[in-house]
């Protein structure tokens, strides 16, 4: 029990705001040695469960910052299931041949299945999302989020294969007891060393080949044009939830940071920029339907000279909302608009309101958001000239899913953008979690990413991860830079989910063939002590 709760610390401490990558596997090592047996499923469940406690508890406590610790808590228990079914599937197929191949798979399949399901499902911490410091990152050209969690996953079933592995040739085994004693000992000795020595050198080539994969990503301004891009930072007049409240001045925060941006780049302090991005939530006033919103906003593109993607709440004919982000142009005024289609259940919408209702009294506070459509993609016309810039959007939440900058690229994005609102998390490590995501989906895709957040971080990132320029948190602040345009795809971007869905398979299949010898071998006859 408490091997399987270190582990799960384990991978949590791999997670920023910490640097401390490698611990993944390390994680993921402990937890295979503790489930991995002869023992029953239900055994490898409950361990795993516990794992998945010890690390979601530490990992999601802003889930609860400001509605209590319920919502934190059920979360973290519904996503420590999937935990407890990778401990009995690793307890399941630990007997095949190849185990640790079948068990890392069976990680990505757990990931790919807690990232589905229920109401959308939930990809918060996968392993992926702690490797954008560390040595697993280059994967994401490869095979995307996905790969990089496999990568990791693997390296820790191969430790713990070596740590099994010596431990049987120190006699450790059972029904070996007495085998150091016995005439075969030293051959064993010599036969589980050369494959200990063997098994550590596979398992030292899969982080290594992530390093030389790093030579292949892009450089810094590698692309087809540069543009500038402004990021507004406004604040907000008070963190929780009720950041809203004043909603105009949440508006009015951005108009004056743009304003400000913009008289810097009268005077020559800052380069002028072709296209500036605000936050989510930048703008609760609908400004399709309030004139003084309307007419701020497109004061402060005159101001810039340069259209703003703007982060606005809409509201729709039937009191519904949509969580958009519209490109608004100076006078010509609102163009193309992505509204999120990927929308925060419990927050953005609540899923069988009449009866969730009953748990929380926070429970009506959730919106009545309803999810768009399209590909994910604006495009916007610089001032300076040039042809349109196609921009990728991905508002928040929507960073955490795959498919979401997948078919953003694939529909022809140039460069991508994350707009946030973190207000509603406090001072956590939710925002350096949700970072780390848009380091992982720039290498992922070969894309710059913009992350403008209303209270911080936001930040500059180049299409090999780096964060080329940051913000404090909860201080107005404007990021400016050049940022390539690139039209070239990564092998990620065009295999899409099927990576993922080979690992998947793989695992299932394996989980069949055990399944199978396990209930062949299983006696027809059982004693009553089986029976209990």
């Amino acid at each position: 029990m408490v091997a399987a709760v270190v582990a799960g610390l384990l991978l949590f401490a791999s997670f920023p705001p910490r640097t401390l990558w490698f611990l993944a596997p390390v994680g993921i090592a402990l937890l295979t040695v503790t489930v991995r047996g002869s023992g029953r499923l239900r055994g490898g469940f409950g361990y795993g469960m516990l794992a998945g406690l010890g690390f979601f508890l530490p990992l999601l406590p802003w889930t609860g910052i400001y509605v209590g610790p319920v919502p934190w808590l059920a979360l973290s228990t519904v996503l420590s299931v999937y935990v407890g079914l990778f401990g009995m599937f690793t307890r399941l197929i630990g007997g095949l041949r190849g185990w640790p191949l079948w068990v890392a798979a069976g990680w990505s399949l757990t990931e790919w299945v807690r990232a589905s399901f229920p109401f959308g499902g939930f990809p918060w911490g996968k392993l992926a999302f702690g490797q954008a410091d560390g040595w697993y990152l280059p994967y994401a050209m490869v095979g995307g989020a996905p790969l990089v969690s496999f990568a990791v996953a693997l390296t820790g079933t191969g430790l713990a294969a070596i740590a099994v592995w010596w431990w049987r040739s120190r006699g450790g085994s059972e029904g070996s007891k007495g085998a150091q004693h016995s005439s075969r000992w030293g051959a064993l000795h010599l036969t589980s060393w050369n494959r200990i020595v063997a098994a550590a050198m596979l398992v030292a080539i899969i982080p290594i080949t992530g390093v030389i994969l790093r030579t292949a990503l892009p450089g810094p301004e590698d692309g087809n044009r540069l543009i500038t891009v402004a990021a507004i930072q406004g604040s907000v007049p008070r963190l929780g939830l009720d950041f809203n409240s004043q909603r105009r001045a949440v508006l009015d925060n951005h108009v004056k940071r743009t304003e400000e941006l913009a008289k810097a780049v009268a005077a020559g302090q800052a380069e002028q920029p072709d296209v500036v991005i605000w936050p989510e939530n930048s703008s609760d006033i609908d400004p399709l339907r309030n004139a003084d919103a309307a007419a701020l906003i497109s004061q402060a593109s005159r101001d810039i000279k340069a259209p703003i993607l703007v982060g606005a709440v809409l509201v729709n004919n039937d009191r519904t909302t949509t969580n958009s982000v519209i490109v608004w142009n100076g006078d010509a005024g609102p163009g193309e608009r992505h509204d999120k289609k990927i929308i925060q259940p419990f927050g953005e919408y609540l899923p069988y309101r009449s009866f969730f209702r009953h748990f929380s009294e926070y429970a009506d506070r959730a919106g009545y958001f309803v999810p768009g459509s399209g590909d994910g993609v604006v495009h916007v016309q610089p001032d300076t000239g040039g042809a349109p810039v196609a921009i990728g959007v991905a508002t928040c939440y929507e960073v955490a899913f795959d498919r979401a900058f997948e078919e953003a690229v694939r529909a022809g994005a140039q460069l991508l953008t994350v707009p946030s609102n973190n207000a509603t998390f406090g001072d956590s490590e939710m925002t350096f979690q949700q970072l780390a995501m848009s380091r992982v989906r720039a290498v992922e895709h070969g894309r710059a990413v913009v992350v403008s957040v209303t209270t911080g971080v936001s930040a500059m990132i180049t299409a090999d991860g780096t964060i080329q320029q940051q913000t404090p948190q909860f201080v107005p602040a404007a990021l400016v830079a050049k940022l390539p345009l690139r039209t070239d795809t990564t092998l990620a971007t065009r295999l899409g989910p099927l990576p993922e869905g080979i690992l998947c398979i793989l695992a299932a299949a394996a989980a069949v063939v055990a399944g199978i010898r396990r209930r062949t071998r299983t006696p027809a006859k059982p004693t009553d002590q089986d029976a209990g």
